[in-house]
């Protein structure tokens, strides 16, 4: 038998980490999309540096940067009571930083592939930036958006470095499933390390080619 309590809070990580990332990337991507500052190749080099970037590393700076000795980390203990090292919501920030780019770029391809034409029509009838947004280019790039929501959502349940260095390895709290099956190998366990990784594989696997069936219009040709 295998503890699930790993598996459930991976799940429970990467979704609240996704529905966060939903919530930057969207309004990030379109102002990437269509702004002209000098500041954007800075801010793009940033969002992507997860891309190349070691998890270690991130994972390292985030302990120098949230750690409790540090004057941020003391800060956010003291003020907001905000333990983030070996703590849930320090894994949800250090997700949400490692898998920004995984929902940024899709979405941010999507807005500037759209015809200009689609916005100009929607000032035209007299609709507002904010209706035009919602209304109309969202709808024409749910096909980007999917795409981002779940490669941000199987990023998330792949994370290994990144949330090791963060959480370390606390059960109930920390442990999520990529670090139960490091444990599990490294007890020579590898009956629960086979069942960690076939679950995780089974899921992410039926997720990502639901996206590619979706994306293809293959299940619309199914159903018709």
């Amino acid at each position: 038998m295998i503890d699930w309590q790993p598996l459930l809070l991976t799940f429970k990580l990467a979704l609240t980490t996704t529905f966060l990332l939903i919530l930057i990337s969207i309004p990030l991507s379109y102002w990437l999309a269509h702004t002209k500052s000098r500041i954007k190749p800075l801010l793009e080099t940033l969002i992507s540096m997860p891309l190349v970037l070691p998890p270690t590393v991130l994972g390292f700076y985030m302990l120098v940067v949230f750690g409790p000795s540090t004057t941020l980390g003391a800060w956010l203990n003291d003020y907001l009571g905000l333990r983030l090292i070996f703590s849930f919501k320090g894994l949800v920030i250090a997700s949400i930083i490692y898998s920004l780019p995984f929902m940024v770029h899709p979405i941010q391809a999507g807005f500037a592939n759209l015809p200009t034409t689609l916005t100009e029509a929607s000032y035209v009838l007299g609709k507002s930036k904010i209706t035009t947004i919602f209304n109309v280019l969202l709808p024409n790039i749910k096909p980007s958006i999917l795409t981002g929501i779940v490669l941000a959502f199987a990023h998330t349940i792949g994370e290994f470095g990144v949330v090791l260095m963060i959480g370390g390895n606390i059960p109930g709290k920390t442990k999520v499933a990529s670090i139960a099956i490091y444990d599990e190998v490294e007890a020579l366990n590898y009956v629960a390390a086979n069942w960690y990784s076939l679950i995780l594989f089974i899921i992410t696997f039926s997720i990502l080619l639901l996206v590619y069936l979706i994306n293809g219009g293959y299940l619309k040709k199914f159903w018709k």
